[in-house]
């Protein structure tokens, strides 16, 4: 290909407002939208190329590593830089593999994270989000539930802070789903509200959204959350652990969970695919009813035709493809998204 740099010319990333640097080649690249796409060229100026299959197995491996080095970029902060609690005499690297779509799939986590997406600041609306990857509370999908959704809003105004929490269904794991990972989440709403001025983002303003798995857990925050300690010795502990708002796509509702919603739990943004499993398609609608009746702002979108982990690819097609927009919609709406 002469050295030519690559760059995907794909309408629909344009369309849905995603920056070309995370346009297909950096993280939105996946094994379907390289492999069946023909939408590649050279740098302008030059013919469109068609490549050989081979060279486009090369272009998808490329894209799999230039994922991993752009979120390699991305300043990291640990929650608990001595130490998480619960993880004393642990060790060993996270594990990662590459799912046959391309995305990274991270196990093994036993130093909880957030990956840190901070918008321009000629385009900083003073929102911020922690982004809470799914995996069945085994694994993390690091792409399209993380990476990609941190890019999406922080070049729409939004700070993003992609959490890696432990897993409590993980082989041999000694976490629970709420004694460890909602415990994690809780941190890194601290975290990022004892940050604020930091990160030039307003402490009232710090929501969270979850992708299956994520979404159970965002779910938990938003109904199980105090006010901090104001006697804590660690500052982020005296920090409330409330969201603001929570964004809740596909997220698992575990049929024994029992929740009580007042007017005070955070606003809710919610959606899935009316092809999704029963246990989200069907509760999800009734989610949204027990919001409703307790007095609590919430929309709900359930799309026609999809099913489960839609999430941000380069390959969502119809309405489901447009669920950020609708999401920003929302929270314009609810005046989360106040220029300074």
């Amino acid at each position: 290909m002469d050295g030519a740099r690559l760059e995907c010319t794909c309408s629909a990333s344009a369309e849905r407002g995603i920056p070309a640097a995370h346009r297909c080649g950096l993280i939105l690249c996946g094994e379907r939208a390289i492999l069946s796409s023909g939408n590649w060229t050279a740098d302008p100026g030059r013919p469109k190329v068609k490549t050989s299959m081979a060279s486009k197995v090369a272009v998808w491996l490329t894209c799999v590593l230039l994922t991993s080095w752009a979120a390699a970029q991305r300043p990291v902060v640990l929650l608990w830089p001595q130490g998480a609690p619960g993880s004393e005499g642990q060790s060993g690297p996270e594990a990662v593999r590459i799912a046959p779509g391309g995305d990274h799939v991270i196990s093994h986590v036993i130093q909880p994270s957030i990956t840190v997406y901070l918008p321009a600041p000629d385009k900083a609306t003073g929102a911020s989000v922690v982004v809470i990857p799914g995996g069945g509370h085994s694994e993390l999908w690091m792409d399209h539930e993380g990476y990609n959704v941190a890019a999406w809003m922080s070049d729409h105004g939004i700070a993003a802070f992609i959490l890696k929490y432990r897993l409590a269904r993980e082989k041999n794991s000694t976490y629970t789903i709420e004694g460890t990972e909602l415990k994690d989440l809780q941190r890194a709403i601290r975290t990022v509200r004892s940050r604020a001025a930091e990160w030039g983002t307003d402490p009232k303003r710090i929501g969270v959204i979850g992708f299956s798995a994520g979404g159970e857990l965002a779910l938990l925050a938003s109904v199980r959350y105090d006010e901090g300690d104001p006697a804590a010795p660690d500052p982020v502990d005296r920090q409330s652990s409330r969201p603001d708002f929570q964004g809740l796509l596909y997220p698992g509702i575990p049929g024994d969970m029992t929740f009580s919603f007042s007017k005070d739990t955070p606003p809710a943004f919610m959606a899935c695919g009316a092809n999704d499993r029963p246990d989200i398609s069907e509760r999800l609608p009734e989610l949204y009813l027990a919001l409703k009746r307790a007095g609590v702002p919430v929309e709900v979108h359930i799309f026609a035709g999809i099913g489960h982990g839609f999430g941000i690819r380069i390959t969502n097609t119809g309405n489901a493809a447009l669920w950020p927009d609708l999401f920003y919609g929302w929270l314009n709406t609810n005046n989360f998204l106040r220029h300074e």
